[in-house]
């Protein structure tokens, strides 16, 4: 099967799942920008990564672009962000993603990092008028501590995943 994994990230957790990703299913490693519609075509399992940035996936873009090249592929998901609640990963999904593009089960959320004195003045001033208007003490302080999740062993169920898609893939193509 082709394959390829794509990915779009601001300050280096989705890279790095990308890459453990790519090493670990042995699938080439792209950005959005490096592919084109006739790239796309020939692919038949994609794994994509973005992270969230404001409620928004950075890969939305490319994703809408080329949305009817998509449809009709095997299509793995995973979103890096700071939140752990179903609620929100179903709101990032319906806000993102063209309806009927991913199988819910293709989905992954992984935790991210956040070390405030890598973000933008930009970033770190939007996020601590973000935890300003956030009422919840306790969220307010998740939001302005540093941390770093992103852990080779947050992907294995993807890479379990992957590879099932893969093997049944590879099977269909020796019948």
């Amino acid at each position: 099967m082709n394959s390829v994994i794509i990915y779009k990230g601001k300050y280096g957790a989705t890279r790095q799942y990308a890459e453990w990703l790519a090493e670990a299913l042995h699938i080439p490693l792209k950005t959005p920008g490096e592919l084109q519609e006739a790239d796309i075509k020939v692919q038949d399992f994609i794994i994509m990564g973005s992270s969230v940035y404001i409620g928004g996936l950075l890969i939305r873009g490319w994703i809408k672009q080329y949305a009817d090249v998509l449809k009709n592929k095997k299509i793995l998901l995973f979103v890096v962000c700071g939140s752990n609640n179903p609620k929100d990963h179903e709101q990032i999904i319906k806000q993102n993603i063209p309806d009927g593009l991913l199988d819910p089960s293709r989905i992954f959320f992984l935790p991210g990092r956040l070390i405030q004195s890598k973000l933008s003045w930009k970033d770190r001033f939007m996020l601590n008028v973000g935890a300003m208007l956030v009422k919840d003490p306790e969220t307010k302080k998740f939001m302005r501590q540093d941390r770093d999740n992103v852990k080779v062993e947050n992907i294995s169920a993807m890479i379990n995943k992957s590879r099932s898609l893969l093997a049944a893939g590879n099977a269909a193509a020796q019948v």
